[in-house]
């Protein structure tokens, strides 16, 4: 049977860590690379039987491209700690290792908002590419939205993976200031030139966006939550483009 790696980054993430591995329990070894947790995070994963590594942060491709650098196994399996592995999902994991029909997988994500499962809003269905041979595959470079590239044939599985992102809308805000930040570092970096009104117009089509064109009104007052989310996110990473822009 080939063996499998299972590789995760962590930054804080004691309340979600033991869970995350946990599900993974399958796999043949557990690497977890943390960035300096202030929290439990580390001695968590140890005491899971996780192998911890502490490397410092330069973004989430790069972090986790080191991650998959200390892996072991023929394949490789990269989640992140809030999403789990369910028992069928381990099990079409390791028919699809053993069968060996495809280089990488895409899983489908089911992912929470709120304590709600969002069925529309852009959100579902939404394949990633985690599961991979391993020297097939590295991710991009990206601070963020960082994407698995495989050289390989990929396939699909069926099983979802489940992301709980969002429990609270305190999270919702504090991953919107986090994440349009380092969008807007990345506009900065790239030298693409905005105004004021690209943050408006940009802000209200994603609402309209996730909210209309994606059905988020049929995910209840949480796809109204989530579209607004959204918009604020779209909104302020192009504010924070565009006060850079102009200080420099």
């Amino acid at each position: 049977m080939p063996r499998l790696s299972a590789v995760i980054i962590t930054k804080n993430e004691a309340a979600n860590i033991g869970g995350c591995l946990d599900s993974v329990a399958f796999a043949d070894e557990r690497i977890v690379v943390d960035s300096g947790s202030e929290d439990d995070t580390a001695a968590i994963a140890k005491a899971k039987g996780a192998r911890v590594a502490i490397h410092p942060f330069s973004g989430f491709g790069a972090q986790k491209n080191f991650a998959l650098s200390l892996a072991q196994g023929d394949w490789v399996l990269a989640i992140d700690a809030d999403e789990r592995v369910t028992p069928a999902l381990a099990r079409a994991i390791q028919r699809a290792i053993a069968e060996a029909q495809a280089d990488g997988y895409e899983i489908p994500r089911l992912s929470s908002f709120c304590g709600r499962q969002m069925r529309h809003s852009g959100w579902h269905p939404d394949y990633v590419v985690r599961l991979f041979r391993r020297g097939t595959a590295h991710f991009t470079d990206h601070v963020v939205h960082e994407r698995v590239l495989c050289q390989g044939t990929v396939a699909r599985l069926d099983e979802p993976l489940l992301h709980t992102p969002v429990l609270r809308l305190e999270d919702a805000l504090s991953r919107m200031d986090r994440y349009s930040t380092a969008n807007a570092e990345m506009i900065v970096a790239a030298g693409r030139r905005t105004w004021f009104l690209t943050g408006v117009a940009r802000g209200l089509y994603a609402f309209f966006n996730a909210y209309v064109l994606r059905a988020g009104f049929l995910d209840g007052r949480e796809g109204f939550l989530l579209a607004v989310a959204n918009a604020e996110g779209t909104y302020y990473k192009y504010m924070k483009a565009w006060l850079a822009g102009r200080r420099g």
